[in-house]
């Protein structure tokens, strides 16, 4: 109760932040809120492939794919994002399963599984490259203007609008992920998690789950891309696909807990932070700074906080509570170490 309690109270914090007085920073922290929204939404989309073992590392391939759809659909044929976020749920679907059911197939798991998603990522931002007639190629596309604010165009002069839709997104991001996290689905992905072999043998269709759960983390993703690509009306193929963004998402997951509900969502906010912070301390003096900051923290929350910021602090106030006073769990209690993942 002191949970649901506590989450009706920052929801409605949440809900009027964008009326709250900030001496000018108004504008700025609602930016910087929506940026992390999104993000929690796609990190959390990322994660339900993650914390049962597949680790991708091209989810950029899927949301590229998704923001540049919509776009291109609009900019060229004038078609609504409404009906390009079909489009590009169908073709991420469909390429989510030309992924995962022959890699589910043929037992591409772990390392192996990782590097034919980091190839898929990198061949979707080459061919965005490539197709430069139709893409804007390496200098990326903005988003045709819709004269004026549209609900049909998905477009607004104030934030406040991307800000609630946001808002409502990562809201919805959760509730998929504790639904997951609730179905029968949950159970199966550890078993596979664990021992395919073994799942397969007791009556588990390991090629069924994997590819599912693959499809839904793709379509997710696809979204939030979406989403992002209509907000800041500009697509590039450096920051919607290939490595860096995929490695990004990672990163964000991984160090806020990859196995809880809210893990995302804080690794996200952190990241986000730390990349304003050093934009606003170094500004373009030291290039690279954040990438390599974040690499560094990446080892260390690897080595030493495989569970995450988030997900350890769960860990450790669970152990620290009276017996019989928990409440419900989410993720497995021991979250198993990255380090030790199957090759």
């Amino acid at each position: 109760m002191a949970a649901r309690a506590l989450g009706l109270v920052l929801l409605l914090a949440l809900a009027g932040l964008p009326f709250v007085p900030m001496a000018g920073m108004r504008q700025y922290t609602i930016h910087v809120l929506v940026q992390i929204f999104i993000w929690s939404f796609i990190g959390g989309a990322w994660a339900l492939m993650g914390r049962f073992g597949l680790t991708s590392l091209g989810h950029g391939a899927f949301l590229g794919l998704g923001a540049y759809t919509s776009t291109l659909l609009w900019n060229s044929f004038g078609l609504t994002p409404w009906v390009g976020a079909v489009v590009a749920v169908l073709l991420t679907a469909g390429l989510a399963v030309i992924v995962a059911y022959p890699c589910s197939r043929f037992q591409v798991v772990g390392h192996y599984f990782g590097l034919v998603t980091l190839a898929v990522g990198e061949v979707v931002r080459l061919l965005i490259i490539a197709e430069r007639d139709w893409t804007g190629g390496s200098l990326g596309l903005t988003v045709k203007p819709a004269g004026g604010d549209s609900v049909l165009a998905l477009q607004f002069a104030d934030r406040r609008v991307f800000y609630y839709g946001a808002l409502v997104l990562w809201l919805a991001g959760l509730g998929v992920w504790r639904w997951v996290d609730r179905s029968m689905a949950r159970s199966a992905m550890e078993a596979i998690g664990e021992d395919e072999t073994a799942a397969a043998s007791v009556g588990i269709h390991v090629t069924r789950f994997k590819v599912g759960i693959t499809v839904l983390s793709a379509v997710l993703t696809a979204i939030g891309g979406i989403a992002y690509a209509q907000y800041i009306s500009y697509v590039n193929p450096d920051t919607l696909a290939g490595i860096g963004v995929s490695l990004r998402i990672v990163f964000a997951v991984v160090l806020g807990g990859m196995y809880s509900l809210l893990g995302p969502t804080v690794g996200t906010a952190l990241t986000i932070a730390l990349a304003e912070y050093l934009r606003v301390l170094f500004g373009l003096k030291f290039i690279g700074m954040a990438e390599t900051i974040y690499g560094l923290l990446l080892i260390l929350f690897i080595i030493f906080l495989p569970a995450g910021i988030y997900g350890s602090a769960r860990e450790l106030f669970r152990r620290r509570r009276p017996a019989g006073r928990g409440g419900p769990r989410y993720g497995p209690p021991h979250p198993p170490d990255v380090r030790s993942a199957p090759a």
